[in-house]
């Protein structure tokens, strides 16, 4: 079910990166993507009825949830935040720049310049 969740957010996303041209909105297309692959990881970690492996009162040879994957989700959220954050600062200075952050009126003024 939840792999489910993660393809259908995939596809929101990529086709909102290709359907839009408004940049920013292609960026929060981009964040569901990354939010799709995040979950898509994570539920591939997940065991039925598996205990977590810190602060845990069963037994050493219970069944454990592995917890690289979560780590490694969680490194990419700190990640994709710092790159989101450098993406919105880029956005806001093409919007100073050019008065739009629409993909075609950027490339349209930048051939008037060039």
């Amino acid at each position: 079910m939840i792999y489910y969740i993660a393809f259908i957010l995939f596809g929101i996303g990529l086709y909102g990166i290709v359907s839009q041209k408004n940049l920013f909105k292609q960026l929060v297309s981009l964040t569901i993507i990354d939010t799709a692959v995040n979950i898509f990881i994570v539920s591939l970690g997940y065991l039925h009825g598996a205990e977590a492996p810190i602060y845990s009162s069963v037994t050493p040879l219970a069944n454990f949830v592995d917890p690289l994957p979560q780590a490694l989700v969680l490194t990419a959220i700190v990640i994709s935040v710092g790159t989101l954050a450098v993406a919105a600062m880029l956005l806001v200075h093409i919007h100073e720049e050019h008065g739009s952050v629409d993909a075609d009126e950027i490339r349209a003024a930048k051939e008037v310049i060039e």
